[in-house]
Protein backbone atom coordinates (compact mmCIF):
# COMPACT_ATOMS: atom_id res chain seq x y z
CA UNK A 1 0.00 0.00 0.00
CA UNK A 2 2.76 2.49 0.71
CA UNK A 3 4.55 2.11 -2.38
CA UNK A 4 0.84 2.59 -4.21
CA UNK A 5 0.41 5.61 -2.81
CA UNK A 6 3.98 7.20 -3.64
CA UNK A 7 3.38 6.42 -6.97
CA UNK A 8 0.49 8.41 -6.80
CA UNK A 9 1.33 11.41 -4.98
CA UNK A 10 4.45 11.37 -7.76
CA UNK A 11 1.46 11.37 -10.23
CA UNK A 12 -0.14 13.84 -8.49
CA UNK A 13 2.56 16.14 -8.45
CA UNK A 14 3.68 15.89 -12.13
CA UNK A 15 0.07 17.10 -13.03
CA UNK A 16 0.30 19.84 -10.16
CA UNK A 17 3.53 21.02 -12.36
CA UNK A 18 2.09 20.73 -15.31
CA UNK A 19 -1.40 23.16 -13.82
CA UNK A 20 1.22 25.59 -12.52
CA UNK A 21 2.60 25.66 -16.24
CA UNK A 22 -0.57 26.03 -17.95
CA UNK A 23 -1.60 28.70 -15.30
CA UNK A 24 1.40 30.66 -16.40
CA UNK A 25 0.31 30.14 -20.17
CA UNK A 26 -2.97 31.66 -19.59
CA UNK A 27 -2.11 34.22 -17.47
CA UNK A 28 0.50 35.42 -20.10
CA UNK A 29 -1.77 35.23 -22.95
CA UNK A 30 -4.86 37.13 -20.46
CA UNK A 31 -1.86 39.88 -19.71
CA UNK A 32 -1.37 40.44 -23.30
CA UNK A 33 -5.19 40.83 -24.17
CA UNK A 34 -5.16 43.78 -21.63
CA UNK A 35 -2.21 44.97 -23.72
CA UNK A 36 -4.42 44.73 -26.82
CA UNK A 37 -7.49 46.36 -25.35
CA UNK A 38 -6.38 49.74 -25.15
CA UNK A 39 -7.91 50.49 -22.05
CA UNK A 40 -11.23 48.27 -22.74
CA UNK A 41 -12.42 47.07 -19.57
CA UNK A 42 -10.94 43.53 -18.50
CA UNK A 43 -14.40 41.84 -16.97
CA UNK A 44 -16.63 40.86 -19.70
CA UNK A 45 -19.40 39.20 -17.65
CA UNK A 46 -20.54 36.99 -21.20
CA UNK A 47 -16.96 36.01 -22.04
CA UNK A 48 -16.49 34.63 -18.49
CA UNK A 49 -19.87 32.62 -17.96
CA UNK A 50 -18.92 31.22 -21.52
CA UNK A 51 -15.46 29.83 -20.32
CA UNK A 52 -16.97 28.58 -17.15
CA UNK A 53 -20.08 26.97 -18.86
CA UNK A 54 -17.78 25.00 -21.37
CA UNK A 55 -15.50 23.81 -17.80
CA UNK A 56 -18.27 22.72 -16.14
CA UNK A 57 -19.23 20.61 -18.75
CA UNK A 58 -15.55 18.87 -18.56
CA UNK A 59 -16.75 17.74 -14.88
CA UNK A 60 -16.40 13.98 -14.27
CA UNK A 61 -15.02 13.93 -10.95
CA UNK A 62 -15.74 16.90 -9.54
CA UNK A 63 -19.16 18.59 -9.23
CA UNK A 64 -19.90 21.27 -12.06
CA UNK A 65 -20.26 23.55 -9.15
CA UNK A 66 -16.67 22.57 -8.01
CA UNK A 67 -15.23 22.84 -11.62
CA UNK A 68 -16.75 26.42 -12.04
CA UNK A 69 -15.14 27.40 -8.44
CA UNK A 70 -11.72 26.58 -9.38
CA UNK A 71 -11.52 28.14 -12.77
CA UNK A 72 -13.29 31.03 -11.78
CA UNK A 73 -10.38 32.01 -9.34
CA UNK A 74 -8.34 30.91 -12.34
CA UNK A 75 -10.26 33.96 -14.50
CA UNK A 76 -9.82 36.13 -11.75
CA UNK A 77 -6.27 35.95 -11.00
CA UNK A 78 -5.56 36.32 -14.66
CA UNK A 79 -8.40 39.33 -15.20
CA UNK A 80 -6.58 41.20 -12.82
CA UNK A 81 -3.49 41.57 -14.70
CA UNK A 82 -5.21 43.30 -17.24
CA UNK A 83 -7.28 45.70 -14.47
CA UNK A 84 -7.13 46.16 -10.92
CA UNK A 85 -10.96 46.22 -9.90
CA UNK A 86 -13.21 47.90 -7.52
CA UNK A 87 -16.31 46.11 -6.11
CA UNK A 88 -18.56 47.82 -3.23
CA UNK A 89 -21.44 45.51 -1.77
CA UNK A 90 -23.30 45.64 2.07
CA UNK A 91 -21.03 45.44 4.63
CA UNK A 92 -19.45 45.06 6.89
CA UNK A 93 -17.09 42.17 5.49
CA UNK A 94 -18.65 38.80 6.30
CA UNK A 95 -22.33 39.07 4.79
CA UNK A 96 -23.72 37.20 2.33
CA UNK A 97 -23.24 40.07 -0.18
CA UNK A 98 -19.26 39.32 0.69
CA UNK A 99 -20.06 36.06 -0.42
CA UNK A 100 -21.50 36.37 -3.45
CA UNK A 101 -19.20 39.20 -4.71
CA UNK A 102 -16.75 36.20 -4.05
CA UNK A 103 -18.26 33.65 -5.90
CA UNK A 104 -18.88 36.12 -8.94
CA UNK A 105 -15.22 37.55 -9.02
CA UNK A 106 -13.25 35.59 -7.48
CA UNK A 107 -10.52 36.91 -5.03
CA UNK A 108 -8.67 39.15 -7.17
CA UNK A 109 -10.41 42.29 -6.47
CA UNK A 110 -10.85 45.03 -4.47
CA UNK A 111 -14.36 44.28 -2.16
CA UNK A 112 -15.53 47.50 -0.80
CA UNK A 113 -17.91 47.45 2.43
CA UNK A 114 -20.49 49.92 2.58
CA UNK A 115 -23.34 50.59 5.51
CA UNK A 116 -26.00 50.50 3.03
CA UNK A 117 -27.08 49.81 -0.43
CA UNK A 118 -27.76 53.02 -1.06
CA UNK A 119 -23.81 53.86 -0.65
CA UNK A 120 -23.63 50.63 -2.44
CA UNK A 121 -25.04 52.56 -5.78
CA UNK A 122 -23.28 55.37 -4.83
CA UNK A 123 -19.53 54.04 -4.39
CA UNK A 124 -20.41 52.32 -8.51
CA UNK A 125 -22.20 55.64 -9.64
CA UNK A 126 -19.45 58.40 -8.21
CA UNK A 127 -16.11 55.92 -10.13
CA UNK A 128 -15.29 55.00 -6.87
CA UNK A 129 -15.98 51.47 -7.64
CA UNK A 130 -15.77 50.18 -11.25
CA UNK A 131 -18.67 47.66 -10.02
CA UNK A 132 -21.40 46.80 -7.45
CA UNK A 133 -23.15 43.58 -5.89
CA UNK A 134 -26.53 44.08 -4.12
CA UNK A 135 -29.44 41.78 -2.47
CA UNK A 136 -32.04 41.74 -4.81
CA UNK A 137 -34.80 39.02 -3.89
CA UNK A 138 -34.78 36.23 -1.65
CA UNK A 139 -36.79 32.49 -2.58
CA UNK A 140 -38.78 32.72 0.54
CA UNK A 141 -39.10 36.43 1.65
CA UNK A 142 -39.27 37.81 -1.79
CA UNK A 143 -38.08 40.83 -3.43
CA UNK A 144 -35.31 43.95 -1.63
CA UNK A 145 -37.61 46.86 -2.11
CA UNK A 146 -34.74 49.56 -1.60
CA UNK A 147 -32.40 47.85 -4.69
CA UNK A 148 -35.84 47.91 -6.26
CA UNK A 149 -36.47 51.56 -5.63
CA UNK A 150 -32.85 52.49 -6.34
CA UNK A 151 -32.34 50.41 -9.65
CA UNK A 152 -35.04 52.96 -11.82
CA UNK A 153 -33.18 55.79 -10.98
CA UNK A 154 -29.94 54.69 -11.35
CA UNK A 155 -27.72 55.33 -14.49
CA UNK A 156 -26.12 51.75 -13.54
CA UNK A 157 -27.15 48.96 -15.77
CA UNK A 158 -26.77 45.02 -14.51
CA UNK A 159 -24.18 43.51 -16.16
CA UNK A 160 -24.65 40.09 -14.20
CA UNK A 161 -26.64 38.04 -11.52
CA UNK A 162 -25.29 35.74 -8.86
CA UNK A 163 -27.12 32.70 -6.81
CA UNK A 164 -26.17 32.14 -3.78
CA UNK A 165 -27.68 29.28 -1.19
CA UNK A 166 -28.04 30.88 1.72
CA UNK A 167 -27.28 28.70 4.94
CA UNK A 168 -28.58 30.55 8.21
CA UNK A 169 -26.81 29.68 11.78
CA UNK A 170 -27.41 30.91 15.26
CA UNK A 171 -23.80 32.13 16.39
CA UNK A 172 -22.79 32.88 20.15
CA UNK A 173 -19.90 33.32 21.93
CA UNK A 174 -21.04 30.16 24.45
CA UNK A 175 -21.96 27.03 24.71
CA UNK A 176 -25.69 26.93 25.51
CA UNK A 177 -28.66 27.88 24.20
CA UNK A 178 -29.86 28.99 27.24
CA UNK A 179 -27.30 31.47 27.73
CA UNK A 180 -28.98 33.75 24.79
CA UNK A 181 -30.75 37.05 25.97
CA UNK A 182 -31.22 38.74 22.73
CA UNK A 183 -30.65 37.50 18.85
CA UNK A 184 -29.56 40.19 15.89
CA UNK A 185 -29.93 39.77 12.52
CA UNK A 186 -30.58 41.02 9.16
CA UNK A 187 -34.53 41.10 9.38
CA UNK A 188 -34.98 39.27 6.01
CA UNK A 189 -32.72 36.61 8.06
CA UNK A 190 -35.08 36.55 10.58
CA UNK A 191 -37.85 36.27 8.52
CA UNK A 192 -36.35 33.37 6.79
CA UNK A 193 -35.97 31.62 10.32
CA UNK A 194 -39.07 32.56 11.61
CA UNK A 195 -40.38 28.92 12.42
CA UNK A 196 -37.22 27.49 13.42
CA UNK A 197 -36.76 30.37 16.21
CA UNK A 198 -40.61 30.34 17.32
CA UNK A 199 -39.84 27.11 18.38
CA UNK A 200 -36.23 26.34 20.03
CA UNK A 201 -35.99 30.85 20.63
CA UNK A 202 -39.76 31.56 22.34
CA UNK A 203 -39.79 34.74 23.92
CA UNK A 204 -35.72 35.48 23.21
CA UNK A 205 -36.15 39.26 21.20
CA UNK A 206 -35.33 39.69 18.37
CA UNK A 207 -33.71 43.29 16.75
CA UNK A 208 -33.35 43.56 13.33
CA UNK A 209 -30.12 45.25 12.31
CA UNK A 210 -28.34 46.38 9.05
CA UNK A 211 -26.27 43.09 7.89
CA UNK A 212 -25.83 40.00 9.47
CA UNK A 213 -22.23 40.86 9.73
CA UNK A 214 -23.26 43.57 11.84
CA UNK A 215 -25.38 41.39 13.92
CA UNK A 216 -21.97 38.85 14.27
CA UNK A 217 -20.22 41.92 15.80
CA UNK A 218 -22.36 42.75 18.22
CA UNK A 219 -22.68 39.39 19.01
CA UNK A 220 -19.02 39.09 19.35
CA UNK A 221 -19.37 42.58 21.89
CA UNK A 222 -22.27 41.76 23.65
CA UNK A 223 -22.86 39.53 26.74
CA UNK A 224 -25.72 37.39 26.07
CA UNK A 225 -26.20 37.84 22.58
CA UNK A 226 -26.22 35.63 19.55
CA UNK A 227 -26.45 36.54 15.39
CA UNK A 228 -28.34 34.63 13.14
CA UNK A 229 -25.53 34.72 10.66
CA UNK A 230 -23.50 32.62 7.99
CA UNK A 231 -20.92 31.03 9.06
CA UNK A 232 -18.10 33.31 7.08
CA UNK A 233 -19.42 36.07 9.76
CA UNK A 234 -18.96 33.47 12.84
CA UNK A 235 -15.47 32.91 11.68
CA UNK A 236 -14.81 36.65 11.24
CA UNK A 237 -16.21 37.93 14.39
CA UNK A 238 -14.80 35.06 16.99
CA UNK A 239 -18.30 32.95 16.96
CA UNK A 240 -19.32 29.36 17.36
CA UNK A 241 -22.39 28.03 15.86
CA UNK A 242 -25.16 26.85 18.31
CA UNK A 243 -27.15 25.25 15.77
CA UNK A 244 -26.70 25.12 11.71
CA UNK A 245 -28.89 25.78 8.59
CA UNK A 246 -31.87 26.62 10.50
CA UNK A 247 -33.56 28.88 7.86
CA UNK A 248 -37.18 27.28 7.67
CA UNK A 249 -36.56 26.42 3.98
CA UNK A 250 -33.66 24.06 2.77
CA UNK A 251 -33.48 26.03 -0.64
CA UNK A 252 -33.48 29.09 0.84
CA UNK A 253 -31.36 31.53 -2.21
CA UNK A 254 -30.81 34.84 -2.34
CA UNK A 255 -30.23 36.68 -5.88
CA UNK A 256 -27.97 39.59 -5.93
CA UNK A 257 -27.43 41.63 -8.77
CA UNK A 258 -24.33 42.77 -10.46
CA UNK A 259 -24.31 46.63 -11.74
CA UNK A 260 -21.97 48.61 -13.39
CA UNK A 261 -21.59 51.00 -16.74
CA UNK A 262 -20.75 48.05 -19.25
CA UNK A 263 -23.40 46.27 -21.51
CA UNK A 264 -22.88 42.66 -21.28
CA UNK A 265 -22.88 41.58 -24.84
CA UNK A 266 -24.62 38.18 -26.02
CA UNK A 267 -24.02 34.88 -24.34
CA UNK A 268 -26.08 32.30 -25.65
CA UNK A 269 -27.69 32.23 -22.06
CA UNK A 270 -28.91 35.78 -21.23
CA UNK A 271 -31.65 37.14 -19.38
CA UNK A 272 -33.13 40.90 -19.83
CA UNK A 273 -34.73 43.15 -16.91
CA UNK A 274 -36.70 46.29 -17.30
CA UNK A 275 -38.96 48.24 -15.42
CA UNK A 276 -42.15 50.03 -16.55
CA UNK A 277 -45.69 51.55 -15.42
CA UNK A 278 -48.80 51.11 -16.85
CA UNK A 279 -52.19 53.52 -17.48
CA UNK A 280 -54.12 53.10 -14.67
CA UNK A 281 -56.93 51.37 -16.58
CA UNK A 282 -58.88 47.89 -16.72
CA UNK A 283 -56.74 45.72 -19.02
CA UNK A 284 -53.82 48.33 -19.14
CA UNK A 285 -50.59 45.19 -17.86
CA UNK A 286 -52.46 42.55 -20.39
CA UNK A 287 -52.24 44.73 -23.23
CA UNK A 288 -48.60 45.39 -22.29
CA UNK A 289 -47.38 42.08 -21.93
CA UNK A 290 -49.26 41.07 -25.45
CA UNK A 291 -45.98 42.04 -27.09
CA UNK A 292 -43.85 39.34 -25.12
CA UNK A 293 -46.10 36.45 -26.23
CA UNK A 294 -46.44 37.89 -30.16
CA UNK A 295 -43.06 37.73 -30.39
CA UNK A 296 -42.21 34.58 -28.71
CA UNK A 297 -40.52 36.16 -25.62
CA UNK A 298 -40.44 34.15 -22.28
CA UNK A 299 -40.82 35.81 -19.21
CA UNK A 300 -39.68 34.51 -16.17
CA UNK A 301 -40.59 37.04 -13.56
CA UNK A 302 -42.53 40.15 -12.72
CA UNK A 303 -43.43 42.35 -9.68
CA UNK A 304 -45.14 45.18 -8.66
CA UNK A 305 -43.96 47.98 -6.58
CA UNK A 306 -45.48 51.45 -5.91
CA UNK A 307 -43.73 54.00 -7.87
CA UNK A 308 -42.03 56.43 -5.45
CA UNK A 309 -42.28 59.61 -7.91
CA UNK A 310 -46.00 59.39 -7.73
CA UNK A 311 -48.53 62.10 -8.51
CA UNK A 312 -52.24 60.06 -7.50
CA UNK A 313 -51.86 57.13 -5.18
CA UNK A 314 -51.48 53.73 -6.33
CA UNK A 315 -49.57 54.29 -8.51
CA UNK A 316 -47.29 51.20 -9.53
CA UNK A 317 -44.24 49.99 -11.20
CA UNK A 318 -43.59 46.66 -13.00
CA UNK A 319 -39.90 45.23 -12.90
CA UNK A 320 -40.09 42.00 -15.50
CA UNK A 321 -37.22 39.67 -16.30
CA UNK A 322 -37.51 37.88 -19.74
CA UNK A 323 -35.27 35.47 -21.02
CA UNK A 324 -33.09 36.38 -24.30
CA UNK A 325 -30.75 39.56 -24.74
CA UNK A 326 -31.88 42.64 -25.71
CA UNK A 327 -29.63 42.29 -29.06
CA UNK A 328 -31.78 38.78 -29.71
CA UNK A 329 -33.98 40.01 -32.83
CA UNK A 330 -37.32 38.33 -31.34
CA UNK A 331 -36.68 40.45 -27.87
CA UNK A 332 -35.68 43.44 -29.74
CA UNK A 333 -39.00 43.27 -31.24
CA UNK A 334 -40.90 43.15 -28.19
CA UNK A 335 -38.89 45.86 -26.51
CA UNK A 336 -39.87 47.80 -29.25
CA UNK A 337 -43.38 47.21 -28.98
CA UNK A 338 -43.65 48.21 -25.23
CA UNK A 339 -42.27 51.26 -25.83
CA UNK A 340 -44.99 52.21 -27.67
CA UNK A 341 -47.30 51.14 -25.40
CA UNK A 342 -46.02 51.76 -22.13
CA UNK A 343 -45.79 55.67 -20.15
CA UNK A 344 -42.68 54.69 -18.72
CA UNK A 345 -40.03 51.76 -19.87
CA UNK A 346 -36.61 51.46 -18.63
CA UNK A 347 -34.12 48.59 -19.83
CA UNK A 348 -32.25 47.56 -16.33
CA UNK A 349 -29.87 45.43 -18.64
CA UNK A 350 -28.92 42.21 -20.11
CA UNK A 351 -26.98 39.60 -18.84
CA UNK A 352 -25.75 35.97 -18.32
CA UNK A 353 -28.03 33.86 -16.28
CA UNK A 354 -26.33 32.94 -13.16
CA UNK A 355 -24.36 30.00 -13.38
CA UNK A 356 -24.08 27.47 -10.13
Amino acid sequence: MAEELEKIRREIDRLDEAIAELVEKRAAQAKRIGELKSGAPAYRPERESQVLSQVMKKARVLSPERMAAVFREIVSACRGLEEAIRVSYLGPEGTFSEQALRKHFGRAVEALPVPSVDEAFRRCESGAAQFTVVPAENSTEGVVGRTLDLLVATPLRICGEVELRVQQNLLFRGKDLGEVRRIYSHAQSLAQCAGWLAQNMAGIERIAVASNAEAAQRAAAEEGAAAVAGLAAGERYGLEPLARSIEDDPNNTTRFLVLGTLEAAPSGRDRTSLVMSAENKPGAVHALLTPLAQHGVSMSRIESRPARARTTLWEYLFFIDVEGHQGDAHVAKALAALRERAPFLKILGSYPVALP
